[in-house]
This record gives C-alpha cells, structure tokens and sequence, in this order.
C-alpha cells in the first residue's frame, strides 16, 4: 500500500530565523538611545530644574537696579542692557555658588569649606523627610502630613532627650527612636483612618498638621520641657549625651544627621526593591484591586506604608533638635515637611534621586543668603526657584511641550500600531 509523499514545506518553514535575525529583533524591540533618553522621566526633572533656572534668571534682572536702567535707552544703547545682565547673572550665580559649594574668595580654608558643609547640614532633614514621602507615593499614598509628623516627632524625641538621664551613645539611639516613634504614631492615625474608613490621606494628614501644632504651642507652656517660671516657648536645652557628634569639628555645624540620612537612603531601597513587603507597597500602589485579588491584605499594606512614611519624617525631625538648634521651639519643623514633597517629586520617588534632590536644595538653601547679601538680590528668588521646580515637576507634558519632547512610550506604541495600507494592498 503505497503512501502518500510529506507535504513540502511552506515558505515560512523552509527559511527559518537564523541566529543573526535574533538580535536584530530583538534590537528593533527597544527604542535608539537618545529616543529612550528623550521620553524618560529623568530628563523631565532636569528639565524642569533648567527651565527654573531660566524663569529665576529673568526675575534676578528685573531687580537689578542696573539693568533696569539700561533698559530704559535698550534702543540707544544695546549693549549697556546687555552687559549690565551678564553681570547681574554672573555676579548672583557666583555667590550662589560661593554660598553652597565652595568660596574661593574666602581668606582661611574654614571658610572656604563652609558653604559646602552647610549644604549638607541643609539637605540632611530633606532627605529624610523626602524618603518618607517617596514611600507613600509609591505605594498610592499621598501623604501631606509630614510637618506634623515631623512636630510631634521633635516632641517625642525631645521629652527623652530632656527628661530621661542615659549614657552617651544610649541617650542619642533613645532619643532617635522616640523621634520616629513619634511621627510613625502620627503617620499611623492617618493610615488607620484611610484603612478601616476610607478618609483620604490627604485631608486626614493635612488636618493632622493643624493638631500638631497646636500641641507643639500647648507643650512650650509646660515645665518638664521649658523648666520652671519660664514663658518662653521654647524647651530647655538638650542633654548633650543627646546630640549628634559633629563630623567635621566644632568650626562647622555638619553632623552624624548626615550618615543616618544616607543609611535610611540606602535602607529605604532595600525596603523598596528587595523586600516582600516593599513588593506589597509597589503593588498596591500599581493596582490596589490587583493586590487584593493577589491575597495582599491592602487594609493592613496602607497602615504600614503610613507608619513607615510618618517615622521617616519623625527622624527628620532629630536633624534641627539633635543636631543644630539642640533645643524644641516653635520654629522646629520650619517648613521641612512641605519642601520634602517638592524633594521627593523632583525625585520621583526614588533614594538616590531623593538623595541628589535634598543635596540641591540644600544648595539652594545655603547659597540664598550668600546671594542676598553679595548682590542684594532678595532672597525670595530661592524660593521662586523651588515653587517653579515644582509646577515644571507636577506637569510633564507642560515641559515635553516647551522643548518639544516625545511623549513616554510613545515609540514603542507608534511600532505596535498596524501601517497603513498601501494602494497595491487595497
């Protein structure tokens, strides 16, 4: 019984992808270099700290007396204008510099490494309070919370620096931990109220700041914290077995605040990127329904990333109490909690980009006053610079507009989209 012959192979089958064909693939799979470089994120925040500096730029030569001048005969004399702006801008961004990396004019090295140091004396509570907010924001939490954190945090952690009696070392440790215990409690009511009730944490956390407040006033009235006939609202120092160590000796106001910023950097993305339960805070961030049917306990991810967040701004809070001002007052927090937002967004929400935003506005911090009195710029400018850095930040398709840049995904999506068919086909 004769069989009938295989059938031949089809075209397809008799030109099979040969290993050189698979790179090529998978090459045209990824989008060119500069294409990924133009829709990443990362180039938005540099952007965005660019396009500041230029609107900062614009502000400093309105207030120059000079320029001002100069522009009433621009017609007459162009280059008068001109010259009187580079000078301007030359003069202010030097001293900027002066002020927060290094002053070259300075007459003793001490000084010239001051700005420097100061810098980073800056940025420590930044970074610390920005980490808190980058693990809400990654997890879907949108915490404004962090000035109250960061009160009742300098609260806490100042009544064990000043009320309990350790050994040094042991007093520091106790009074740092009372410190994140103090914003992981406050940071916990918030979670505990989005969790078991559905608040939001944003009016929850906001109205938090308010309590904070009020109970930081009603503490600097009793005498366990200002002592005895006194009505100054501001605490009694510090025991000194409380303070950071200094890092770079007593000419300087650097301290170990510094080292513990860094280390929470690095532990922050352990957490994050190396931990089962910081996979559950990336989770219910990405999708909280996905979580829930993935047997994630979202509930109970929601506190957590809460109190995490909150004890991160309560140790933010030991920079200012342990470190430089060594007492509580009503000015403790300052505005620490609401910069750290702006840190973690330019940020976006990772450590080492946290890290780098805290250093520059630190920078920014420090150079201001250099600035202010060189030039006699106003000191307001700094914090134009910041409040730009985050409009730009907040709206990324503002500055993909400006410098017209593609959109994220946007070629990948243009190479998955079917072509158009051509006349032959139709």
């Amino acid at each position: 019984m004769s069989q009938s012959p295989p059938p031949s192979p089809s075209p397809q089958e008799e030109a099979p992808t040969t290993p050189q064909d698979a790179p090529e693939a998978q090459g045209q799979a990824q989008p060119p270099l500069l294409r990924q470089i133009a829709e990443s994120s990362a180039l938005i925040g540099v952007l965005a700290v660019v396009t500041a500096m230029i609107v900062g730029s614009l502000l400093i030569l309105i207030a120059d007396d000079q320029v001002r001048t100069t522009a009433g005969y621009f017609l007459a004399r162009p280059t008068d204008m001109l010259s009187a702006s580079g000078t301007a801008l030359a003069e202010a961004y030097t001293s900027l510099l002066r002020g927060s990396l290094i002053d070259w004019r300075a007459a003793s090295a001490t000084r010239m490494i001051r700005p420097l140091t100061e810098t980073l004396t800056n940025a420590t509570p930044l970074i610390l309070a920005g980490l808190g907010m980058s693990v809400a924001f990654r997890a879907g939490l949108f915490n404004i919370g962090g000035q109250g954190q960061i009160i009742v945090g300098a609260i806490t952690g100042a009544y064990v620096g000043i009320i309990w009696d350790l050994p040094v070392g042991l007093h520091l440790l106790a009074a740092m931990i009372g410190a994140a215990l103090g914003g992981l409690i406050w940071g916990g009511i918030a979670g505990v109220l989005r969790a078991r009730t559905g608040a939001s944490e944003v009016i929850v956390t906001i109205m938090l700041n308010s309590v904070a407040g009020y109970l930081l006033a009603q503490i600097l009235t009793l005498d366990a914290f200002i002592g005895e006939g006194n009505a100054n609202p501001k605490s009694l120092y510090l025991s000194e077995a409380a303070h950071y160590p200094l890092l770079a000796g007593s000419a300087f106001r650097l301290h170990a605040g510094f080292l513990v910023a860094l280390a929470a950097a690095v532990g922050v993305w352990w957490l994050m990127e190396r931990s089962a339960i910081g996979f559950q805070f990336r989770a219910t961030g990405l999708n909280p329904a996905a979580a829930r049917t993935a047997g994630m306990d979202v509930p109970r991810v929601t506190v957590l990333v809460m109190m995490v967040s909150g004890a991160l701004c309560g140790l933010a809070a030991t920079a200012p109490l342990l470190g430089t001002q060594k007492y509580l007052g009503l000015s403790v927090a300052g505005t620490i909690g609401f910069d750290a937002i702006t840190v973690a967004l330019l940020g976006r929400s990772t450590p080492l980009g946290t890290v780098l935003a805290g250093l520059l506005f630190g920078a920014l911090s420090a150079g201001g006053t250099t600035m202010q009195a060189a030039t006699g710029t106003p000191i307001d400018i700094v914090l134009v610079l910041q409040s730009t850095i985050v409009l730009f930040i907040a709206a990324p398709p503002l500055v993909r507009a400006i410098y017209r840049l593609p959109a994220q995904g946007s070629w990948m999506r243009a190479r998955r989209s079917p072509a158009p068919a051509t006349a032959q086909e139709a």
